[in-house]
């Protein structure tokens, strides 16, 4: 097996990585990743903010046809009745309601 000489590896290092190109390569490497507006960290941080932003419009385009299928619902009087009696504890004069907690 053949020793090391750490000389030649210092030679070549600085033949390949000291090069004027290697170091523009590297400087602009680095601005692309890391600095400015359009940076890629910066680039991947909007796209999940994109990403959860689209999430958050899908559930409330969900909720809003929820709602508007309820509208229709209760578009009719016998729903609007039933409805009213569920959710607001509604009755008429000659009625007694019972509440039963269902567990």
């Amino acid at each position: 097996m053949r020793p090391i000489h750490w000389k030649y590896i210092g030679l070549m290092l600085k033949k390949y990585v000291v090069n004027k190109y290697v170091l523009t390569l590297l400087v602009f490497a680095f601005i692309f990743v890391f600095v400015g507006e359009q940076s890629l960290i910066k680039g991947i941080k909007r796209g999940r903010q994109i990403r959860q932003t689209e999430q958050e419009i899908e559930a409330a385009n969900q909720a809003i046809e929820s709602a508007r299928r309820q509208i229709n619902s209760l578009q009719q009087i016998d729903s609007l009745e039933k409805f009213a009696r569920e959710h607001y504890l509604m009755h008429k004069d000659n009625e007694d309601i019972y509440l039963v907690d269902e567990e």
